[in-house]
C-alpha cells in the first residue's frame, strides 16, 4: 500500500490542488451570503441539507453497534465542532478571506501539542520548536498592539482549536471504528448541535441562501472526498505543502471577487505557519516508517493513513 502510493505523487498533489479549490469555494460562498444570516443558522443549513450524503454511512453506522463509551465521544467531538463551526462562520462574515484560511493552518498544531498532552504522544525538541515557529506565524497574522484585532480573529484561535480537538477525537475513534462511521457521526450530531443555536437566531432564509448553503455542503464533502484520494495516491509529506495553495487561492479571490487588500503580513504568516506544519507532517512520517519497520501495521495505522475528517 505505502509503495502504491509513494509512486502516485503527481497524481497525489493533483488531488490536493483540487482539494484546496473545494474549500476555499466553501469560505468564498459563505463570505459571499456574509452577514445576510446568523452565523449559528447558516452553519445549521450547511450541514442540515449536507445530510444528503450521510444516506449511504447510515447502514455502516448501524452496524457498528456502538457501545456507551463511543457514543459519549462520538456526541463529545460533536460539541467541540459545533462550536468550531458557529466560530468559523461568524469569523468569515468578519475578517478577510485570506486571514481566515491562515489562522486555519493552526489545527495540525493544535493536534501535535493536543496529541502530546492527551494521547501520550511524544513531542520531541524538534517538533516542539515548529509549533513554536506556527505560533510566531499566528503572531506575524494578527500583530497585536499594531493594529485592532476583531472579534473574527479570535473566533478563529478558538475555530482552530475546536477543529484540532474534533480530530484527535477521530483519531483515536479510526481505530475502532471505520471512517464512513467517524464522518457520518460528526455530520449528525453536529446538525443536532447546531439545532437549538439556528433556533435561537432564525430568520427565514431566502431561497437563493439555501441554494448556496447547499452548495457549501456539495464543495465541502467533494474537498474531503478529493483529500482522501490525494492521502491514499501519496505520503502525506508529499501532498501537505500543495495544500499552501489555498492561502494563494483566497488571497485572489478577496482580492478580486471581494475587494479585500492583500496583506503582504498575513501571507508571510501563513508560510511560517505552512512551513511549520509541512515539517511537523514530515517528521510524523519519518516516525511513522520506523515504526513500521519495527512491527506489522494495524488497523489504526492503515485506516490513519486515509482516514480525513
Amino acid at each position: 500500500m505505502q509503495q502504491a502510493r509513494a509512486s502516485r505523487p503527481m497524481l497525489g498533489i493533483f488531488w490536493m490542488v483540487l482539494t484546496g479549490l473545494m474549500f476555499v469555494g466553501v469560505t468564498a460562498i459563505v463570505k459571499y451570503v456574509g452577514s445576510d444570516l446568523p452565523a449559528a443558522e447558516g452553519a445549521f443549513l450547511r450541514y442540515l441539507l449536507g445530510l444528503v450524503f450521510v444516506i449511504p454511512m447510515i447502514r455502516p453506522i448501524l452496524r457498528a453497534r456502538l457501545d456507551r463509551r463511543q457514543v459519549m465521544l462520538f456526541s463529545l467531538r460533536g460539541i467541540v465542532h459545533t462550536g468550531a463551526v458557529i466560530l468559523w462562520f461568524y469569523a468569515m462574515s468578519r475578517i478577510p478571506l485570506a486571514e481566515v484560511t491562515a489562522m486555519n493552518y493552526l489545527s495540525p498544531v493544535y493536534v501535535a501539542i493536543g496529541a502530546a498532552l492527551f494521547l501520550g504522544e511524544r513531542l520531541p525538541p524538534r517538533r516542539l520548536i515548529a509549533v513554536g515557529v506556527a505560533l510566531l506565524g499566528a503572531m506575524i497574522i494578527l500583530r497585536p498592539g499594531m493594529r485592532v484585532l476583531d472579534p473574527g480573529h479570535v473566533a478563529m484561535l478558538f475555530t482552530a482549536l475546536g477543529f484540532a480537538a474534533g480530530y484527535l477525537i477521530a483519531k483515536l475513534m479510526s481505530g475502532e471504528v471505520s471512517a464512513a462511521v467517524v464522518v457520518g457521526m460528526l455530520s449528525i450530531t453536529v446538525t443536532i448541535g447546531l439545532a437549538p443555536f439556528a433556533y435561537a437566531v432564525w430568520v427565514t432564509p431566502t431561497l437563493p441562501q439555501v441554494g448556496w448553503m447547499f452548495l457549501v455542503a456539495c464543495f465541502a464533502t467533494a474537498g474531503h472526498y478529493t483529500m482522501t484520494l490525494a492521502f491514499a495516491a501519496a505520503p502525506l509529506t508529499v501532498t501537505q505543502p500543495a495544500t499552501f495553495l489555498q492561502l494563494v487561492w483566497a488571497v485572489i479571490l478577496g482580492a478580486v471577487i471581494f475587494a479585500e487588500p492583500i496583506d503582504g503580513w498575513v501571507i508571510l504568516g501563513g508560510v511560517v505557519i505552512m512551513a511549520s506544519v509541512s515539517f511537523i507532517t514530515w517528521r510524523e512520517a519519518v516516525a511513522l516508517r520506523k515504526s513500521r519497520q519495527s512491527a506489522p501495521a494495524t488497523k489504526a495505522d492503515i485506516q490513519a493513513d486515509v482516514f480525513i475528517d
